[in-house]
């Protein structure tokens, strides 16, 4: 049953007992494809929240959404085996989780991390995937972008109020995120961090970090071209910011060689990755999904 913010919690045990943890908004019997939404790195399923509210809540096509906290974020337990926050455990776990639903098929957002599994999941186990939103990810991850990240993460500060919080996360972010309001950068604080008796800590286990601080940023990462390909029939929407640094025009052009159908959206004022809550993207993502669903019909 939904509390009264829309959702309800949903744990279950992934394939090593680890306990995971979902929010679930929606019918399940609505009658048209469930979505599912994986967040980005150190995100969690808070993210996902105003748009899973909309999809969820519509007259017409309304859908179960399924937003995920990966091991080690949210509400999801901490794994005391770092090696184990990779995407091909957490892409296993996302199918645990599925199983434990009784989704067999669904439509996939995920914002960046949450695309890389995607791709993963491709490979797992393709008849799950009915459609595809990519929120500012692709087969090739900018070196650059990634850099960022890592820096970022590695000078976390510890905000002793609510403003400061969302002072420090105007400061490393605000130059590629210039359309934000004032309610978007709140709402991301809130998403991103929980209280505690020690104030607003970062909603992820802090040794994620070191998975990324172990990263060798002098070569190319490994590009995942085989694995888009493998996507090629299904249908496909790829969100971009305008000003990221980690998904690059160049990389969207080749994918757009790669899968001819594919649809793009171009975030103007946003960078890595856009707040899919944010002006006209819920709209849109509700009706590329209802295209997408009517191939099928």
């Amino acid at each position: 049953m939904s509390n009264s913010e829309g959702f309800s919690d949903f744990f279950y045990s992934a394939p090593d007992g680890l306990k995971l943890h979902a929010r679930v908004y929606g019918d399940a019997n609505s009658g048209h494809w469930p979505v599912v939404c994986l967040p980005g790195l150190t995100r969690n399923a808070r993210d996902f929240h105003e748009l899973a509210l909309h999809l969820s809540s519509r007259v017409q096509a309304p859908r179960k959404v399924v937003a995920f906290d990966y091991r080690g974020r949210g509400q999801s337990a901490y794994d005391a085996d770092i090696s184990h926050y990779n995407v091909g455990v957490e892409a296993a776990d996302i199918l645990a989780g599925l199983a434990a639903l009784e989704i067999e098929a669904a439509a996939f957002i995920g914002t960046s991390r949450g695309g890389l599994i995607i791709h993963v999941l491709g490979m797992m186990q393709p008849a799950i995937l009915k459609a595809i939103v990519f929120n500012d990810i692709g087969p090739v991850i900018e070196v650059a972008g990634l850099a960022h990240i890592k820096s970022y993460l590695e000078r976390t500060p510890t905000p002793r109020t609510f403003a400061e919080a969302v002072a420090a996360q105007r400061s490393v972010h605000g130059q590629d995120f210039s359309a934000l309001t004032d309610a978007d950068w709140a709402r991301m604080v809130r998403a991103l961090n929980r209280e505690t008796n020690q104030g607003l800590l970062p909603d992820f286990d802090p040794k994620l970090v070191d998975t990324v601080a172990s990263l060798d940023l002098t070569q190319p990462l490994p590009a995942l071209w085989a694995q888009f390909d493998a996507l090629a029939a299904i249908p496909l929407l790829t969100i971009r910011g305008a000003n990221s640094r980690l998904l690059s025009t160049d990389t969207l052009r080749q994918m757009q060689e790669h899968h001819s159908m594919m649809e793009t959206i171009i975030v103007e004022g946003q960078g890595h990755a856009p707040f899919l809550e944010t002006g006209d993207l819920p709209d849109a993502i509700a009706a590329f999904l209802d295209r997408a669903e009517r191939q099928y019909i």
